[in-house]
């Protein structure tokens, strides 16, 4: 999950680079969505991982 981040990252960034406002807008909103998700995954399985100690 954290490897489509970097790509809706990397493709925000070469639109913003040629100036495709709405592409770049979406794709990092896309990745901002997706870390997200991808951050509160991690909190789960490391709380899951303490308590399974």
């Amino acid at each position: 999950m954290l490897r489509w981040t970097v790509i809706f990252l990397v493709i925000a960034l070469i639109a913003a680079v040629f100036g495709f406002g709405g592409i770049a807008a979406g794709a990092a909103s896309i990745a901002k969505i997706i870390f997200f998700v991808f951050l509160v995954l991690l909190v789960i399985s490391l709380i899951a991982q303490l308590v399974k100690r």
